[in-house]
Protein backbone atom coordinates (compact mmCIF):
# COMPACT_ATOMS: atom_id res chain seq x y z
CA UNK A 1 0.00 0.00 0.00
CA UNK A 2 1.48 3.65 -1.30
CA UNK A 3 2.56 5.39 2.24
CA UNK A 4 0.19 8.41 1.01
CA UNK A 5 -2.95 5.98 1.39
CA UNK A 6 -2.17 4.57 4.61
CA UNK A 7 -4.30 4.46 7.02
CA UNK A 8 -4.82 7.42 9.33
CA UNK A 9 -4.63 7.96 12.86
CA UNK A 10 -3.64 11.43 13.88
CA UNK A 11 -5.17 14.92 12.25
CA UNK A 12 -5.82 12.78 8.99
CA UNK A 13 -2.61 11.98 8.52
CA UNK A 14 -0.73 8.32 7.79
CA UNK A 15 0.17 6.50 11.06
CA UNK A 16 3.20 6.75 10.88
CA UNK A 17 3.85 10.48 11.90
CA UNK A 18 2.25 9.15 15.11
CA UNK A 19 5.40 6.97 15.60
CA UNK A 20 7.69 9.44 14.29
CA UNK A 21 6.02 12.30 16.26
CA UNK A 22 6.68 9.95 19.71
CA UNK A 23 10.39 9.26 19.17
CA UNK A 24 11.47 12.57 18.17
CA UNK A 25 9.81 14.01 21.22
CA UNK A 26 11.68 11.22 23.68
CA UNK A 27 14.93 12.36 21.53
CA UNK A 28 14.28 15.89 21.81
CA UNK A 29 13.54 15.20 25.76
CA UNK A 30 17.36 13.73 26.07
CA UNK A 31 18.95 16.45 24.07
CA UNK A 32 16.93 19.20 25.51
CA UNK A 33 17.67 17.58 29.05
CA UNK A 34 21.08 17.30 28.94
CA UNK A 35 21.47 20.88 27.12
CA UNK A 36 19.46 22.13 29.86
CA UNK A 37 22.23 21.61 32.22
CA UNK A 38 25.26 21.46 30.44
CA UNK A 39 26.07 25.56 30.95
CA UNK A 40 25.12 24.86 34.59
CA UNK A 41 27.30 22.14 35.19
CA UNK A 42 30.38 23.53 33.78
CA UNK A 43 29.89 26.62 35.26
CA UNK A 44 29.25 25.76 38.37
CA UNK A 45 30.81 22.19 38.78
CA UNK A 46 32.93 20.25 36.13
CA UNK A 47 35.16 23.45 34.89
CA UNK A 48 35.91 24.59 38.25
CA UNK A 49 39.33 23.78 39.90
CA UNK A 50 38.44 21.01 42.31
CA UNK A 51 36.70 18.56 39.18
CA UNK A 52 38.37 20.27 36.18
CA UNK A 53 41.76 18.40 36.40
CA UNK A 54 39.53 14.76 36.22
CA UNK A 55 38.24 14.99 33.17
CA UNK A 56 39.91 13.07 30.30
CA UNK A 57 41.39 15.63 27.62
CA UNK A 58 40.08 18.70 28.96
CA UNK A 59 43.55 20.55 29.37
CA UNK A 60 44.18 19.58 25.35
CA UNK A 61 41.12 21.21 24.50
CA UNK A 62 41.26 23.70 26.37
CA UNK A 63 45.04 24.59 25.42
CA UNK A 64 43.55 24.27 21.56
CA UNK A 65 41.04 26.87 22.12
CA UNK A 66 42.84 29.11 23.87
CA UNK A 67 45.53 29.16 20.96
CA UNK A 68 42.38 30.34 18.77
CA UNK A 69 41.04 32.59 21.38
CA UNK A 70 43.21 33.58 23.89
CA UNK A 71 43.07 33.08 27.72
CA UNK A 72 39.84 31.43 29.20
CA UNK A 73 37.94 31.71 32.15
CA UNK A 74 35.49 29.34 33.12
CA UNK A 75 32.78 31.01 31.69
CA UNK A 76 34.08 32.43 28.12
CA UNK A 77 35.76 27.77 28.49
CA UNK A 78 32.39 26.89 29.24
CA UNK A 79 30.37 29.31 26.45
CA UNK A 80 33.19 27.84 23.66
CA UNK A 81 32.63 24.60 24.74
CA UNK A 82 28.71 24.51 24.60
CA UNK A 83 29.35 26.15 21.43
CA UNK A 84 31.35 23.68 19.60
CA UNK A 85 29.09 21.19 21.28
CA UNK A 86 25.60 22.50 19.93
CA UNK A 87 27.86 23.19 16.37
CA UNK A 88 29.01 20.01 15.66
CA UNK A 89 25.74 18.16 16.63
CA UNK A 90 24.36 20.50 13.66
CA UNK A 91 26.80 19.62 11.35
CA UNK A 92 27.46 15.98 11.57
CA UNK A 93 23.75 15.16 10.28
CA UNK A 94 25.86 16.21 6.68
CA UNK A 95 27.97 12.42 7.09
CA UNK A 96 25.05 10.97 8.86
CA UNK A 97 22.60 12.00 5.76
CA UNK A 98 25.27 10.80 3.17
CA UNK A 99 25.70 7.38 4.90
CA UNK A 100 21.57 6.45 4.67
CA UNK A 101 21.56 8.04 1.33
CA UNK A 102 24.89 5.49 -0.40
CA UNK A 103 25.03 3.11 2.32
CA UNK A 104 22.54 2.10 5.10
CA UNK A 105 19.07 3.56 4.27
CA UNK A 106 17.55 5.62 6.42
CA UNK A 107 15.83 3.15 8.94
CA UNK A 108 19.41 1.15 10.27
CA UNK A 109 21.06 4.99 10.65
CA UNK A 110 18.97 6.16 12.61
CA UNK A 111 18.55 2.90 14.74
CA UNK A 112 22.44 3.47 14.74
CA UNK A 113 22.05 7.24 15.88
CA UNK A 114 19.71 6.42 18.87
CA UNK A 115 22.25 4.18 20.38
CA UNK A 116 24.85 5.94 20.18
CA UNK A 117 23.10 8.90 21.95
CA UNK A 118 21.60 6.98 24.58
CA UNK A 119 25.22 5.25 25.24
CA UNK A 120 26.34 8.88 25.63
CA UNK A 121 23.75 10.52 27.58
CA UNK A 122 24.80 7.64 30.79
CA UNK A 123 28.28 8.33 30.09
CA UNK A 124 27.64 11.97 30.78
CA UNK A 125 27.44 10.33 34.59
CA UNK A 126 30.52 10.18 34.84
CA UNK A 127 32.66 12.83 35.35
CA UNK A 128 35.90 11.60 33.84
CA UNK A 129 34.44 10.71 30.58
CA UNK A 130 33.00 14.41 29.70
CA UNK A 131 34.21 14.80 26.60
CA UNK A 132 34.27 10.74 25.05
CA UNK A 133 30.05 11.30 26.26
CA UNK A 134 29.44 14.95 24.39
CA UNK A 135 31.36 12.75 21.04
CA UNK A 136 29.14 9.97 21.42
CA UNK A 137 26.13 12.43 21.82
CA UNK A 138 27.69 14.21 17.95
CA UNK A 139 28.22 11.18 15.87
CA UNK A 140 24.36 10.03 17.26
CA UNK A 141 22.83 13.19 16.20
CA UNK A 142 24.39 13.02 13.05
CA UNK A 143 22.98 9.77 12.60
CA UNK A 144 19.90 10.10 13.62
CA UNK A 145 18.53 14.18 13.30
CA UNK A 146 18.87 14.45 9.03
CA UNK A 147 17.27 10.40 8.48
CA UNK A 148 14.38 10.78 10.98
CA UNK A 149 13.22 14.56 9.93
CA UNK A 150 13.21 13.18 6.08
CA UNK A 151 11.12 10.34 6.89
CA UNK A 152 8.19 12.64 7.41
CA UNK A 153 8.46 14.22 4.21
CA UNK A 154 8.52 9.95 2.72
CA UNK A 155 4.99 9.57 4.53
CA UNK A 156 3.16 11.80 1.63
CA UNK A 157 3.39 11.55 -2.55
CA UNK A 158 4.54 14.49 -4.07
CA UNK A 159 1.99 17.42 -4.16
CA UNK A 160 0.04 16.03 -1.31
CA UNK A 161 -1.05 19.22 0.11
CA UNK A 162 -0.53 17.90 4.01
CA UNK A 163 3.32 18.08 3.77
CA UNK A 164 3.48 21.35 5.37
CA UNK A 165 1.13 20.38 8.15
CA UNK A 166 2.68 17.36 9.04
CA UNK A 167 5.82 19.28 9.37
CA UNK A 168 4.18 21.39 12.00
CA UNK A 169 2.90 18.82 13.74
CA UNK A 170 6.46 16.84 14.28
CA UNK A 171 7.92 19.95 15.57
CA UNK A 172 5.05 19.77 17.81
CA UNK A 173 6.67 16.10 18.97
CA UNK A 174 10.00 18.30 19.24
CA UNK A 175 8.73 20.87 21.54
CA UNK A 176 6.63 18.67 24.09
CA UNK A 177 9.99 16.54 24.56
CA UNK A 178 11.91 20.03 25.05
CA UNK A 179 9.04 21.13 27.15
CA UNK A 180 9.57 17.97 29.53
CA UNK A 181 13.56 17.90 29.57
CA UNK A 182 14.11 21.13 31.74
CA UNK A 183 11.52 20.00 34.09
CA UNK A 184 12.56 16.90 34.78
CA UNK A 185 16.19 16.69 33.87
CA UNK A 186 17.08 19.84 34.94
CA UNK A 187 15.17 20.15 37.94
CA UNK A 188 17.15 16.31 39.07
CA UNK A 189 20.29 17.98 37.51
CA UNK A 190 19.64 20.80 40.01
CA UNK A 191 18.08 19.71 43.36
CA UNK A 192 19.26 15.88 43.49
CA UNK A 193 22.70 15.86 41.99
CA UNK A 194 23.80 16.72 38.00
CA UNK A 195 24.43 12.83 37.17
CA UNK A 196 21.15 12.20 37.84
CA UNK A 197 19.73 14.15 35.51
CA UNK A 198 21.67 13.10 32.69
CA UNK A 199 20.87 9.40 33.30
CA UNK A 200 17.06 10.80 33.24
CA UNK A 201 17.91 11.69 29.50
CA UNK A 202 19.31 8.78 28.54
CA UNK A 203 16.42 6.97 29.85
CA UNK A 204 14.50 9.49 27.66
CA UNK A 205 16.46 8.33 24.55
CA UNK A 206 15.98 4.41 25.07
CA UNK A 207 12.27 5.10 25.29
CA UNK A 208 12.28 6.86 21.56
CA UNK A 209 14.53 3.59 20.16
CA UNK A 210 12.52 1.14 21.73
CA UNK A 211 9.20 3.10 20.14
CA UNK A 212 11.02 3.67 16.51
CA UNK A 213 11.75 0.02 16.60
CA UNK A 214 8.18 -1.14 17.22
CA UNK A 215 7.09 1.53 14.26
CA UNK A 216 9.24 -0.01 11.45
CA UNK A 217 6.33 -1.80 9.60
CA UNK A 218 4.89 1.72 9.50
CA UNK A 219 7.46 4.02 8.13
CA UNK A 220 8.12 4.56 4.55
CA UNK A 221 10.77 2.70 2.51
CA UNK A 222 14.13 4.43 2.52
CA UNK A 223 14.78 6.38 -0.37
CA UNK A 224 17.86 4.22 -1.09
CA UNK A 225 15.84 1.50 -2.17
CA UNK A 226 13.50 3.34 -3.86
CA UNK A 227 16.36 5.14 -6.21
CA UNK A 228 17.73 1.64 -6.91
CA UNK A 229 14.69 0.19 -7.64
CA UNK A 230 14.31 2.63 -10.38
CA UNK A 231 18.13 2.44 -11.46
CA UNK A 232 18.36 6.59 -10.80
CA UNK A 233 20.86 6.37 -7.44
CA UNK A 234 24.00 7.48 -9.71
CA UNK A 235 21.93 9.47 -12.27
CA UNK A 236 23.36 13.33 -12.71
CA UNK A 237 21.25 16.08 -11.42
CA UNK A 238 18.98 18.12 -14.10
CA UNK A 239 18.82 21.67 -14.51
CA UNK A 240 16.14 21.98 -11.95
CA UNK A 241 17.15 20.04 -9.48
CA UNK A 242 20.57 22.32 -9.20
CA UNK A 243 18.43 25.73 -9.11
CA UNK A 244 16.89 23.86 -6.32
CA UNK A 245 20.52 23.04 -4.48
CA UNK A 246 21.70 26.58 -5.24
CA UNK A 247 18.44 27.66 -3.59
CA UNK A 248 19.23 26.18 -0.46
CA UNK A 249 22.38 26.93 -0.64
CA UNK A 250 22.62 30.60 -0.65
CA UNK A 251 19.94 30.33 1.93
CA UNK A 252 22.37 28.97 4.61
CA UNK A 253 24.16 32.03 5.20
CA UNK A 254 20.73 33.64 6.58
CA UNK A 255 19.85 30.64 8.06
CA UNK A 256 23.29 30.37 9.84
CA UNK A 257 22.90 34.02 11.44
CA UNK A 258 19.63 33.18 12.74
CA UNK A 259 20.19 30.08 14.58
CA UNK A 260 23.71 32.34 15.98
CA UNK A 261 20.94 34.09 17.83
CA UNK A 262 18.89 31.78 18.16
CA UNK A 263 20.93 29.37 20.39
CA UNK A 264 21.44 32.66 22.81
CA UNK A 265 18.85 30.42 24.69
CA UNK A 266 20.68 27.97 25.84
CA UNK A 267 23.64 29.79 26.72
CA UNK A 268 23.38 33.60 27.44
CA UNK A 269 20.13 33.94 28.02
CA UNK A 270 20.34 30.95 30.85
CA UNK A 271 22.92 32.52 32.42
CA UNK A 272 20.30 36.39 32.41
CA UNK A 273 17.78 33.62 34.29
CA UNK A 274 20.19 32.51 37.02
CA UNK A 275 22.27 35.72 38.04
CA UNK A 276 20.35 38.39 36.61
CA UNK A 277 16.86 37.80 36.89
CA UNK A 278 14.62 38.02 40.04
CA UNK A 279 12.58 34.52 39.85
CA UNK A 280 10.50 35.33 42.76
CA UNK A 281 7.07 34.33 42.10
CA UNK A 282 3.70 34.79 44.06
CA UNK A 283 0.44 32.60 43.38
CA UNK A 284 -2.40 32.39 46.25
CA UNK A 285 0.06 34.01 49.12
CA UNK A 286 2.86 31.34 48.58
CA UNK A 287 5.74 32.92 47.34
CA UNK A 288 8.37 30.93 45.29
CA UNK A 289 11.96 30.63 43.23
CA UNK A 290 11.15 29.51 39.39
CA UNK A 291 14.10 27.13 39.28
CA UNK A 292 16.85 28.56 36.59
CA UNK A 293 16.11 25.78 34.10
CA UNK A 294 12.45 26.19 34.43
CA UNK A 295 12.46 29.02 32.13
CA UNK A 296 14.06 26.77 28.88
CA UNK A 297 10.56 25.26 28.96
CA UNK A 298 8.87 28.76 28.00
CA UNK A 299 9.69 28.08 24.12
CA UNK A 300 8.95 24.27 24.19
CA UNK A 301 5.68 25.19 25.71
CA UNK A 302 4.52 28.39 23.86
CA UNK A 303 5.26 26.57 20.47
CA UNK A 304 2.79 23.54 21.01
CA UNK A 305 0.43 26.50 22.55
CA UNK A 306 0.87 29.02 19.21
CA UNK A 307 1.69 26.19 16.73
CA UNK A 308 -2.45 25.99 16.01
CA UNK A 309 -2.86 29.44 15.72
CA UNK A 310 0.12 30.19 13.40
CA UNK A 311 -0.89 26.87 11.44
CA UNK A 312 -4.94 27.99 11.19
CA UNK A 313 -3.54 31.74 10.07
CA UNK A 314 -1.65 30.69 7.07
CA UNK A 315 -4.57 28.39 6.45
CA UNK A 316 -7.25 31.56 6.55
CA UNK A 317 -4.58 33.85 4.66
CA UNK A 318 -4.37 31.16 2.09
CA UNK A 319 -8.03 31.14 1.36
CA UNK A 320 -7.19 35.19 0.94
CA UNK A 321 -4.56 34.59 -1.33
CA UNK A 322 -2.68 36.33 0.95
CA UNK A 323 -0.73 33.38 2.84
CA UNK A 324 3.48 34.74 2.83
CA UNK A 325 5.80 32.67 0.95
CA UNK A 326 8.17 30.53 2.37
CA UNK A 327 10.85 32.61 1.99
CA UNK A 328 8.63 35.39 3.55
CA UNK A 329 7.89 33.21 6.43
CA UNK A 330 11.45 32.83 7.26
CA UNK A 331 12.36 36.59 6.91
CA UNK A 332 9.63 37.22 9.43
CA UNK A 333 10.97 34.34 11.69
CA UNK A 334 14.09 36.92 11.96
CA UNK A 335 12.75 39.86 12.23
CA UNK A 336 10.94 38.29 15.03
CA UNK A 337 14.29 37.40 17.02
CA UNK A 338 15.21 41.03 16.57
CA UNK A 339 12.07 42.23 18.43
CA UNK A 340 12.86 39.44 21.06
CA UNK A 341 16.40 40.47 21.77
CA UNK A 342 15.47 44.07 21.82
CA UNK A 343 13.12 43.22 24.59
CA UNK A 344 16.14 41.97 25.85
CA UNK A 345 18.23 45.03 25.52
CA UNK A 346 15.26 47.38 27.30
CA UNK A 347 15.21 44.57 30.09
CA UNK A 348 18.68 45.32 30.99
CA UNK A 349 17.95 48.94 30.36
CA UNK A 350 15.54 49.32 32.85
CA UNK A 351 16.97 47.00 35.19
CA UNK A 352 20.01 48.92 35.64
CA UNK A 353 22.32 47.29 38.74
CA UNK A 354 19.68 45.23 39.53
CA UNK A 355 17.56 42.17 38.74
CA UNK A 356 15.26 42.33 36.21
CA UNK A 357 11.71 40.72 36.67
CA UNK A 358 11.04 37.41 35.13
CA UNK A 359 8.36 39.00 32.93
CA UNK A 360 10.57 40.31 30.99
CA UNK A 361 11.86 36.59 29.98
CA UNK A 362 8.66 35.65 29.76
CA UNK A 363 7.87 38.63 26.97
CA UNK A 364 10.85 37.24 25.44
CA UNK A 365 10.23 34.00 24.98
CA UNK A 366 6.75 34.61 23.36
CA UNK A 367 8.13 36.86 20.87
CA UNK A 368 11.13 34.72 19.76
CA UNK A 369 8.99 31.03 20.04
CA UNK A 370 6.47 33.27 16.89
CA UNK A 371 10.04 34.07 15.06
CA UNK A 372 10.89 30.38 15.33
CA UNK A 373 7.49 28.87 14.61
CA UNK A 374 7.74 30.80 10.70
CA UNK A 375 11.19 29.68 10.01
CA UNK A 376 12.04 26.10 11.89
CA UNK A 377 9.03 24.25 10.21
CA UNK A 378 9.28 25.91 7.06
CA UNK A 379 12.77 25.08 6.45
CA UNK A 380 12.64 21.26 6.96
CA UNK A 381 9.02 20.96 5.21
CA UNK A 382 11.01 23.07 2.32
CA UNK A 383 13.94 20.83 2.09
CA UNK A 384 11.76 17.57 0.78
CA UNK A 385 9.83 19.64 -1.22
CA UNK A 386 12.89 20.93 -3.67
CA UNK A 387 15.79 18.54 -3.17
CA UNK A 388 16.37 15.97 -5.18
CA UNK A 389 14.98 12.35 -3.29
CA UNK A 390 18.25 10.42 -3.91
CA UNK A 391 20.51 13.13 -1.91
CA UNK A 392 17.29 14.24 0.27
CA UNK A 393 19.12 13.04 4.00
CA UNK A 394 22.52 14.69 2.45
CA UNK A 395 20.51 17.86 1.38
CA UNK A 396 18.17 17.78 4.90
CA UNK A 397 22.17 16.91 6.99
CA UNK A 398 23.34 20.27 4.98
CA UNK A 399 20.14 22.34 5.95
CA UNK A 400 20.87 21.01 9.74
CA UNK A 401 24.10 22.12 9.54
CA UNK A 402 23.15 25.94 8.92
CA UNK A 403 23.20 25.04 12.75
CA UNK A 404 26.39 24.17 13.36
CA UNK A 405 28.17 26.95 12.03
CA UNK A 406 25.31 29.46 13.95
CA UNK A 407 26.09 27.09 17.52
CA UNK A 408 29.62 27.84 16.76
CA UNK A 409 28.82 31.50 16.10
CA UNK A 410 26.70 31.73 19.13
CA UNK A 411 29.68 29.97 21.46
CA UNK A 412 31.78 32.76 20.19
CA UNK A 413 29.13 35.49 20.54
CA UNK A 414 28.85 34.55 24.11
CA UNK A 415 31.75 34.45 24.83
CA UNK A 416 31.51 38.29 25.33
CA UNK A 417 28.82 37.93 27.94
CA UNK A 418 31.11 38.81 30.43
CA UNK A 419 33.10 41.37 28.68
CA UNK A 420 30.34 43.71 27.61
CA UNK A 421 27.71 45.49 29.22
CA UNK A 422 24.46 43.80 29.16
CA UNK A 423 22.15 46.01 27.15
CA UNK A 424 25.06 46.18 24.65
CA UNK A 425 25.41 42.73 24.06
CA UNK A 426 21.30 41.79 23.81
CA UNK A 427 21.25 44.69 20.97
CA UNK A 428 24.33 43.01 18.68
CA UNK A 429 22.23 40.27 19.07
CA UNK A 430 19.45 41.96 17.72
CA UNK A 431 21.01 43.19 14.97
CA UNK A 432 22.57 40.28 13.61
CA UNK A 433 19.03 38.55 13.51
CA UNK A 434 18.11 41.73 11.61
CA UNK A 435 21.15 41.09 9.23
CA UNK A 436 19.05 38.13 8.07
CA UNK A 437 16.13 38.59 7.87
CA UNK A 438 17.03 41.40 5.57
CA UNK A 439 19.43 38.46 3.88
CA UNK A 440 16.80 36.18 3.16
CA UNK A 441 14.53 39.28 1.55
CA UNK A 442 17.05 40.29 -0.86
CA UNK A 443 17.21 36.70 -1.46
CA UNK A 444 13.38 36.58 -2.22
CA UNK A 445 13.29 37.25 -6.10
CA UNK A 446 15.94 35.50 -7.35
CA UNK A 447 14.90 32.76 -5.71
CA UNK A 448 11.36 32.48 -6.36
CA UNK A 449 11.28 30.38 -9.52
CA UNK A 450 13.89 28.37 -8.14
CA UNK A 451 11.82 27.13 -4.88
CA UNK A 452 8.81 26.43 -6.95
CA UNK A 453 6.47 29.84 -5.43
Amino acid sequence: MPAAAAPADLFGHPRGLTFLFTTEMWERFSYYGMRSLLVLYMTKYLLLADHSGDVVGLLTVKRGLETLFGPLDVQPLSSQIWGLYTGLVYFTPIFGGLLADRVLGQRRTVVIGAVLMAIGHFMMAVEQLFLFALLALILGSGCFKPNISTQVGGLYAPGDHRRDRAYSIFYVGINVGAFLAPLVCGTLGEEVGWHYGFAAAGVGMCIGLCIYLYALPHLPQDELHKAKAAHIEHRALSRDEWRALIALLVLFIPNTLFWATYEQIGNTIILWADGYTDRTISLFGLVAQIPTTWFLAFNPFMIFAFTPFVVALWARQATRGSEPSTVTKMALGCFGVTAAYSIMTIAALHAGGDKASWLWLFGFFVVITLGELYLSPVGLSLVTKVAPARMLSMMMGVWLATSFTGGFLSGYIGSYWSRMSKPEFFLIVAAIAALAGAMILGCHRPLKGALGE
